[in-house]
């Protein structure tokens, strides 16, 4: 093993440990931004709205809140359940922090 070569392996190592502490911290600073009774709350309602996704809005591509405002042009179409978690999650703001979250 050259002299380089002992010097960069643990550097290399390092760097590669370095990017995945950052990623890491980023990814559970996300997190925390979204109290957790809000992230159950928008869970809830995508399993409560998940057949009206893909019986109403199954064309849409997630992201951006596309999915939110399909569902909510579709309001008179939904099931009851979504229906009501829709409405309970608007009146919580969880809606609006679903669609920006993932």
């Amino acid at each position: 093993m050259s002299i380089s070569s002992a010097i960069l392996a643990p550097l290399r190592i390092l760097s590669a440990l370095a990017l995945a502490a950052t990623v890491t911290a980023r990814a559970s600073r996300a997190e925390t931004l979204v109290p957790t009774q809000l992230r159950s709350e928008a869970k809830a309602t995508m399993q409560a709205c998940r057949g009206d996704y893909s019986r109403l809005c199954r064309n849409v591509s997630p992201g951006g809140g596309r999915i939110l405002a399909c569902l909510q042009s579709h309001t008179s179409e939904l099931s009851s359940g979504c229906a009501q978690a829709m409405t309970q999650a608007s009146k919580n703001g969880t809606a609006a922090a679903g669609a920006t979250s993932k």
